[in-house]
């Protein structure tokens, strides 16, 4: 299996409303991009590694299972375990026979991007410990704050798009003529002598 490329999708896109990384996916041909075969025995292999693992399937129900839907089951259970809100998945295959599309939504891109390259392991001497430490430390570090959440929170209730602008507060609503920018709990219509005097 090789992941061929990476991408950060930041809005709502083709495959969800949410944010989410879209990686193209490699499968080599025979069993690595068809595991019907011997799948009891991959899944139990899996969840030894990841006991709260869901139920690998493909999203299409006639089509075959692949490492590509493992790294996407794996991407999402990690970023679950880690304590990110996130819910959606999906792996479909293109054309080109073994490439598939792999998309896993995020709540915080590089930790999106981390899990989903942790994802791709050798279950040789993988430390599941360690990268669950790691994506918790991560989003520890660049998750957004207590009133920027709450806010981000109710924007995304009403379906107002957002985008992060740096790995500090500053946060866009809406884009083109109707976006709105904020940072913590200011709006982009706060004004210095409005803020001093509060």
């Amino acid at each position: 299996m090789e992941v061929t490329r990476t991408r950060a999708l930041r809005g709502p896109n083709l495959w969800t409303r949410h944010t989410a990384v879209e990686a193209m996916v490699r499968c080599a041909p025979g069993l690595e991009s068809d595991l019907s075969a011997e799948q009891q025995a991959f899944e139990k292999r899996l969840r030894h590694l990841f006991p709260g693992l869901g139920r690998l399937q493909p999203g299409e129900s006639s089509g075959p299972l692949s490492m590509a839907h493992a790294l996407e089951a794996v991407g999402l259970h990690l970023q679950i375990q880690a304590g990110c809100p996130v819910t959606f998945s999906r792996t479909t295959a293109t054309p080109d026979e073994g490439l598939f599309q792999v998309v896993v939504e995020y709540s915080v891109e590089q930790v999106g991007k981390l899990a989903l390259s942790l994802a791709a392991f050798n279950a040789q001497g993988f430390d599941v410990d360690q990268a669950l430490n790691d994506l918790r430390e991560l989003d520890e570090d660049l998750r957004l704050g207590p009133s920027t959440s709450s806010i981000v929170d109710a924007a995304l209730a009403r379906g107002i798009p957002f985008r992060r602008l740096s790995d500090g507060s500053l946060v866009q609503f809406g884009w083109g003529s109707k976006q709105r920018r904020i940072q913590a709990a200011e709006t982009d219509f706060s004004s210095a002598i409005a803020e001093s005097i509060a």
